[in-house]
C-alpha cells in the first residue's frame, strides 16, 4: 500500500513536470495507483469520475464562466475602470490603484483570474506605460490584482471547495467578501509604497461629487452584478447555481441589449470560451476526486492527521507549516487541483484543531490564488506577458512585492477568523 502511494505522487510530480495536461496526469496517477495497490478494479476510477460531476452546486459552473465570458467580451470593463478612477486616481501611484480597484469590481463578475488580468490588464497596462509607469511594475500589480478574481465572489474555485468539502457554498460566498476587500486594500498598500518610491503620482486633481456619481451612474448595469447575485443568494432567494443563471441572463441583457456591445460573433466566441473553460474545470474536478478517493482508501488523510499532530499539538505551530505546505504545493499545481486534491487531506487536520470549514476554505482559495503568479504554473503570469510583452523571469521579480502584501494579508485572515466569519454569521 505504501509503494501505491509513493508511486501516485512521483507520477503525478513526473507528470506535471513534462507539462501533461493536469487534468490528464492526475487520471494516469489515479490507474498507476490502482495498479500498484492491486486492491481496486480499473472501473473504479471511471465510476468515481461519473459520480463526482452528478453534483447539483457544480451546475453553477458553466453559468459563472459564461456571466464572465459575456462582461468580458462587452463593456464593463471599460466602464468599472472610470469608476475606479473618479474614487482613487488623485493618489499617489493612481494608476496602480486604478487597477487594483477595478480588478476587485471586476472579480466581483467574472470569477476568474486569468480573466480579470486579461480584461482589465489588456486595458490598464498600456495605458499605465504612457503615463510613465514602467513596464515591469504595470504588468505585476495588474497581474497580482488578477488574484482578486477568485477570492472576491462569485468564485468557481469558491464553489469547487464548497462541494468538496461539503459546506454552504452560499456561506463561502459571502465569506469571501471581507477577505477580498483586505487582500485588494494590501495590495493597494503595497502599490502606494512602491509608487513613492518610483516617484509615481496620482492622474490629478481629486474627481468632484458630480463626476463621481456621473461615473457610478454610468457603471450601474455592472455594479448591479454582484449586487443581485450575492443578494438573492444571501436573501435565501436562490442557490448559487439559480444566481448564475440569473447573472448569465442580466449579463446577457445588459451587454446585448441596454449597452449593446455583443453581436453574433461574440456569442458565438462566448459559447466556445464557456465550453472550453467548463470542460477544462470538469475534467480536473472528475479525475481530482477520484484521486481523494483513492487516497482516502489508502488512509492517507489519517496517516496526515497522525503524522501533523506527532509535530506538534499546537494549532499556531501547525497551521504556518499548512500554510507553508499549500503556498509550496501552488507553485506546482493548478488551483482547482490543489482545492480537490488537499482538501480531503487538509480539513481533518484543522478541524482537529477547531478551524471553521468556512474559514479554512477562505485560506485556501487566497493561497491558491497565490499559485497563480508563482512559475511554473502561474497562469497570471503567462496572461500578464503577453499583455505586457514581458518575459516571464522580468515579471516573476515585478511580482515578489505583491506576493509578499498578500503573504501578510493571509496570516491576518488565518489568525483573525472574524475577517472570514463576521459576514456569514450575521
Amino acid at each position: 500500500m505504501e509503494m501505491a502511494i509513493i508511486l501516485i505522487f512521483v507520477s503525478l510530480a513526473i507528470f506535471l513536470l513534462l507539462s501533461v495536461n493536469i487534468g490528464v496526469s492526475i487520471g494516469l496517477s489515479v490507474i498507476i495507483g490502482i495498479w500498484a495497490g492491486g486492491m481496486l478494479p480499473y472501473e473504479f476510477i471511471i465510476q468515481k469520475m461519473v459520480t463526482s460531476l452528478d453534483v447539483f452546486p457544480l451546475m453553477a459552473v458553466p453559468f459563472f464562466i459564461m456571466a464572465g465570458e459575456i462582461m468580458q467580451k462587452g463593456s464593463m470593463a471599460q466602464r468599472l475602470l472610470t469608476v475606479s478612477k473618479s474614487l482613487v486616481g488623485h493618489i499617489t501611484g493612481g494608476m496602480a490603484h486604478i487597477s487594483v480597484l477595478t480588478s476587485m469590481f471586476y472579480g466581483a463578475l467574472s470569477g476568474s483570474s486569468p480573466a480579470t488580468v486579461a480584461a482589465v490588464g489588456g486595458i490598464m497596462v498600456p495605458s499605465m506605460e504612457k503615463e510613465g509607469y514602467s513596464k515591469s511594475f504595470s504588468t505585476a500589480v495588474n497581474t497580482a490584482a488578477g488574484c482578486l478574481g477568485v477570492i472576491i465572489p462569485p468564485s468557481v474555485p469558491l464553489i469547487i471547495y464548497g462541494t468538496t468539502a461539503g459546506v454552504s457554498v452560499g456561506d463561502l460566498f459571502i465569506a469571501g467578501v471581507i477577505p477580498g476587500i483586505f487582500v485588494g486594500i494590501s495590495l493597494m498598500i503595497c502599490s502606494y509604497i512602491l509608487s513613492k518610491r518610483y516617484g509615481y503620482t496620482g492622474t490629478g486633481s481629486r474627481a468632484s461629487l458630480k463626476e463621481i456619481v456621473k461615473a457610478f451612474k454610468d457603471a450601474i448595469v455592472a455594479l448591479m452584478v454582484p449586487i443581485i447575485v450575492l443578494g438573492g443568494i444571501y436573501g435565501g432567494i436562490t442557490t448559487p447555481t439559480e444566481a448564475g443563471v440569473v447573472a448569465v441572463i442580466y449579463s446577457l441583457l445588459a451587454e446585448g441589449l441596454v449597452l449593446r456591445t455583443l453581436n453574433l460573433k461574440k456569442f458565438g466566441d462566448i459559447l466556445k470560451g464557456t465550453a472550453l473553460t467548463t470542460a477544462s474545470i470538469f475534467l480536473v474536478v472528475a479525475t481530482a476526486t477520484a484521486l481523494g478517493q483513492i487516497l482516502l482508501f489508502y488512509n492517507v488523510p489519517d496517516m496526515l492527521v497522525k503524522f501533523l499532530v506527532s509535530i506538534s499539538d499546537n494549532k499556531y505551530v501547525l497551521l504556518p507549516i499548512i500554510l507553508v505546505f499549500l503556498l509550496i504545493m501552488g507553485t506546482f499545481m493548478d488551483a482547482l487541483a490543489n482545492i480537490l486534491i488537499l482538501t480531503p487531506l487538509l480539513l481533518p487536520v484543522v478541524k482537529h484543531f477547531g478551524m471553521d470549514p468556512i474559514h479554512f476554505g477562505i485560506v485556501m482559495i487566497i493561497c491558491a490564488s497565490m499559485g497563480f503568479l508563482t512559475p511554473p504554473v502561474g497562469v497570471n503570469l503567462f496572461v500578464g506577458c503577453s499583455i505586457g510583452n514581458i518575459s516571464i523571469e522580468k515579471l516573476s521579480i515585478a511580482v515578489l512585492p505583491f506576493l509578499l502584501a498578500m503573504t501578510i494579508a493571509l496570516l491576518f485572515i488565518v489568525f483573525i477568523p472574524q475577517i472570514s466569519l463576521w459576514l456569514p454569521g450575521l
